[in-house]
C-alpha cells in the first residue's frame, strides 16, 4: 500500500468513527445521563469504549485511524456499540481490510460490457435499463433507458467528455434539479454510495479523481461528503421529471453482475396499468417507431 493511500484510509477511519460517535446520544445507547452540560455531541470516546468492552486507550488508537490488524470480534463489538446499520458495518469492515497490509492485489473494476450483457439489455424492451460502474459512469443502455435518461445524455457536460456520468450531471449541471424531483435525497444517496465505494476500492484512482473533482467544483457535494454517510444502492423508488412525459415514480432494482466486478444492472419496473407504465409505453412507441420524438413545445 502506498503512503498516500494509507494516509487516506487512516483519515477515513478517523472521520467515520468520529461522525458515527457524534450521531449517537447516550439515551440512544442506553447510558445514564447525569446533570451538567456535555461538551461533545453524541457519545464520548470513553462511553464507546465501555459499550464495546475495550480499553479507552485501545478505542482512541482505533479512532485515530489505526484499524490495521483489528479482529472480527473487535469490529463486531465496535459496530454494536455504535449501532451501525448494514451499510455502515460493511464500510467498517472494508476500511479494516484496506488498512491491513496484504499481498493480494485489489480486484480491478470492469469497464467493458460483455456482448451477452448487451444482448440482455436489448431484450429488455418493456423497461428502461442500463449498466453502470461504481463511479456512476453509464456504460450501456437499452433504447428505453437512453430515452428515459435523455436529460443526462444530452447534458452539455458530456458534449466533449465521455463516458456519461450521472454523479457529474447531478452536481455540476443545474438541469439535474429538474430531472430529479427530490434532488436532495438523490444527491445524498449518490454521495453515500460513492463513500461506500471508496472504502471498498481505495486503490481506484478514477474514483478518487471523481470525488476530488466534485468536492472542488460543487459546494453541495463537499458538504454532503463531509458527513461520511454510507449507503447501499439496491432498490427503491426514483422520482423523475422527464421533459416529454412528465413526473414518474419508478420502482428500481440495482443488481451487481458477479462476473463483472464493479458493474451493476439498473432497471425500472412500474406497476401494471399505472400512469408510469403508460408514460413509458408512450416514450417507447416514439423510440421504437424511429420517429422524431416531439419536443415539449410541439
Amino acid at each position: 500500500m502506498s503512503d498516500s493511500i494509507k494516509k487516506d484510509v487512516s483519515a477515513e477511519v478517523r472521520e467515520f468513527l468520529r461522525t458515527r460517535r457524534a450521531h449517537l446520544t447516550p439515551q440512544q445507547a442506553g447510558l445514564p445521563v447525569f446533570g451538567g452540560q456535555r461538551r461533545v455531541a453524541g457519545l464520548r470516546r470513553e462511553e464507546v469504549a465501555l459499550l464495546a468492552g475495550m480499553s479507552v486507550d485501545y478505542y482512541v488508537r482505533l479512532e485515530r485511524g489505526n484499524l490495521s490488524g483489528a479482529s472480527d470480534s473487535v469490529l463486531e463489538a465496535l459496530a454494536h456499540a455504535l449501532q451501525l446499520d448494514e451499510a455502515e458495518r460493511t464500510h467498517l469492515y472494508d476500511l479494516a481490510r484496506a488498512a491491513t497490509p496484504s499481498s493480494r492485489r485489489p480486484t480491478a473494476t470492469s469497464s467493458r460490457v460483455r456482448p451477452t450483457i448487451m444482448r440482455l439489455l436489448d431484450s429488455m424492451t418493456g423497461v428502461p435499463a442500463y449498466i453502470r460502474n461504481a463511479r456512476f459512469d453509464i456504460l450501456a443502455t437499452n433504447t428505453l433507458g437512453r430515452a428515459l435518461y435523455a436529460p443526462v445524455f444530452d447534458s452539455p457536460l458530456f458534449a466533449q467528455r465521455r463516458p456519461v456520468n450521472s454523479a457529474r450531471f447531478m452536481f455540476l449541471d443545474p438541469a439535474s434539479e429538474d430531472f430529479w424531483v427530490d434532488w436532495d435525497k438523490g444527491a445524498n444517496d449518490a454521495v453515500a454510495f460513492l463513500r461506500s465505494e471508496t472504502g471498498r476500492s481505495p486503490h481506484d484512482k478514477a474514483l478518487t479523481d471523481l470525488v476530488g473533482e466534485l468536492s472542488t467544483r460543487s459546494d453541495d457535494f463537499a458538504r454532503k461528503w463531509a458527513r461520511h454517510d454510507v449507503k447501499f444502492h439496491r432498490s427503491g423508488v426514483k422520482n423523475l421529471h422527464h421533459p416529454l412525459v412528465g413526473d414518474l415514480a419508478l420502482p428500481y432494482e440495482a443488481m451487481e453482475l458477479p462476473s463483472d466486478p464493479g458493474l451493476r444492472l439498473n432497471f425500472y419496473t412500474p406497476e401494471p396499468d399505472s400512469p408510469e407504465r403508460e408514460a413509458l409505453g408512450l416514450l417507447a412507441s416514439w423510440t421504437n417507431a424511429g420517429t422524431v420524438v416531439p419536443t415539449p413545445n410541439d
